[in-house]
């Protein structure tokens, strides 16, 4: 059994209650935990029990937040934003292609509510700032025999520093860079943009791979130009002979 404080029990999250974030990220329903597991398994819990896609769960800590490849994702209180989102797409998406609108939805937000950390995409969803990771999505899609029943789409952003020590070199908050960013803040920008996501098509289009082209980013010593996703946001890599390695796996 998942345990959390509802929203129904008095949390507030930087002093505003749930009804207040509804209405601040246009959510169909905003379910605000204390402290909680992982907002991801709060989202898979209210789905299988019939929730609508439009659903955030959002948590002022994490106790055992998690990122890609079985990772540990640090989430202390107050910190940063813990949140996933419900969707239940009209078109179940092809390959990787929700992954990378996901992590495009997550550096857009980053720009308009820190602008100053000038935030990168990492393939496939990674925030990177300064060339530090302040942040990361992880999807999650649940399917009811042959048809897809819903997507839970966790994000982490990290707001305020320090982070943890263990991974201080190769993680940053927000506020290290951009003193003025406030969880609020980047939470009223990712909201609609992750709920938006109901709406993609199966594939990236032209407009979202070059997105992705002008917002990735590149580990130092890389070459940009070549660089990309395909329409299902598998990386493509031009080889030294010209040739494009198709990649599905990150290393």
């Amino acid at each position: 059994m998942i345990r959390r404080l509802p929203a129904s029990n008095g949390v507030r999250y930087d002093g505003a209650d749930a009804a207040s974030l509804e209405r601040l990220t246009g959510a169909a329903h905003v379910e605000l935990c204390s402290s909680v597991s992982s907002v991801l398994d709060v989202a898979h819990e209210l789905a299988a029990a019939g929730a609508p896609g439009g659903l955030l769960v959002l948590a002022d800590e994490q106790t055992a937040g998690r990122g890609r490849a079985g990772r540990t994702w640090h989430s202390a209180a107050g910190s940063g934003v813990w949140v996933a989102a419900l969707i239940r797409p009209a078109t179940s998406p092809e390959g990787g292609a929700f992954a990378i609108r996901a992590g495009l939805a997550m550096v857009a937000a980053v720009a308009e509510a820190a602008p100053e950390a000038a935030p990168r995409l990492k393939w496939p969803n990674d925030l990177m700032v300064h060339g530090r990771k302040a942040g990361g999505v992880l999807c999650e899609a649940r399917w009811l025999g042959s048809r897809l029943g819903w997507i839970a789409v966790g994000v982490g952003v990290n707001v305020r520093g320090p982070v943890a020590m263990e991974v201080r070199e190769t993680a940053i908050a927000l506020d290290d860079v951009a003193g003025a960013a406030t969880r609020i803040g980047v939470l009223t920008a990712l909201a609609p943009r992750l709920l938006a996501l109901a709406g993609g098509a199966r594939t990236l289009d032209d407009a979202e791979r070059a997105a992705f082209r002008r917002l990735q980013w590149v580990a130092p010593g890389g070459a940009e130009p070549g660089w990309g996703v395909d329409g299902e946001g598998a990386l493509l890599a031009r080889s030294p002979d010209g040739s494009l390695d198709r990649r599905v796996v990150p290393v």
